[in-house]
């Protein structure tokens, strides 16, 4: 059970929490009980990550046995047999897909399924395509956000949508870039992808992947209808971008660390991630 619990990934399941990205940028839950189905597409995107994670260490045990971190994976380490792996990824997958479905929800199923099947596409071919991968990975982001607009029916922002795209984006660059400054010339061995990388790109592309999202962020806030959200929001925006630089100077000095425990267990960074959810909320 600590095998299948570790490889579900609870660390990363806070990611599926994007669904509620069009509900709060248009400050709406939309339908009848949209926080219910909210948290409903949420739970439904927390399976559908399980099954994805339990099937791509399948994919990629191989690898890992040879990564100095990911060679303690329950899979790689032969804690969980790839065989079980793969049946209860086959099952969580099924029990997503459903649940959209038994929430009277078909688009929902679909966004769901679409995010499966890519994942899926990615872990079998697309990984070892330079950028492409990089996009890859940023649409299951998106295809979160969707999924809330279309659970609570909350037309989702453009803009918004956008920023949330960008700042995915931004963090997955990140994490190659972390990876290939830890690992240097054998995180070619680990990710055949990484050989098309430099570190001095993957920074450059960090840093305008965060300057366009936070343009983005601004042009959403100043278009605001009402001027108590026009100007929160516009506030909002400082926190965000103090959190952007902590993130970018911290991305230089992560060595072997998980890029996700940049963002939620440094202290200054989890202080400006308040301060904007904060200023964020006020506008509300």
């Amino acid at each position: 059970m600590a095998a299948v619990t570790e490889t579900a990934r609870p660390r990363q399941w806070p990611k599926n929490l994007l669904v509620f990205a069009a509900p709060l940028a248009g400050a709406s839950l939309g339908r009848d009980d949209g926080l219910g189905y909210a948290l409903g597409a949420s739970a439904a995107f927390v399976a559908a990550s399980i099954a994805v994670y339990l099937i791509n260490d399948v994919i990629d045990a191989g690898r890992d046995r040879l990564h100095p971190v990911k060679r303690f994976r329950a899979v790689a380490s032969g804690r969980l047999p790839g065989s079980h792996a793969v049946a209860l990824g086959g099952v969580t997958a099924v029990v997503a897909v459903c649940y959209g479905l038994w929430l009277g929800q078909p688009r929902l199923a679909a966004l769901i399924a679409a995010y499966l099947g890519l994942s899926l596409l990615y872990a079998l071919v697309l990984k070892h395509v330079a950028v492409i991968e990089l996009v890859f990975v940023t649409s299951g982001f998106v295809l979160r956000a969707l999924s809330g607009a279309v659970a609570t029916g909350v037309p989702p922002s453009a803009w918004f949508l956008l920023t949330c795209s960008l700042g995915a984006f931004m963090v997955t660059i990140a994490k190659r870039f972390a990876e290939l400054s830890a690992l240097g010339g054998a995180a070619a061995a680990h990710r055949p992808v990484m050989r098309w990388y430099t570190a001095a790109g993957l920074r450059r592309s960090q840093r305008l992947a965060a300057f366009v999202m936070l343009a983005a962020y601004l042009i959403w806030a100043a278009s605001q209808g009402n001027a108590w959200m026009r100007a929160w929001h516009l506030v909002s925006a400082l926190p965000l971008a103090a959190a952007v630089v902590r993130f970018d100077w911290l991305t230089g000095r992560a060595g072997t660390r998980p890029v996700e425990d940049l963002i939620a267990r440094d202290r200054v960074m989890v202080g400006l991630e308040l301060g904007w959810l904060l200023t964020f909320t006020a506008g509300l």
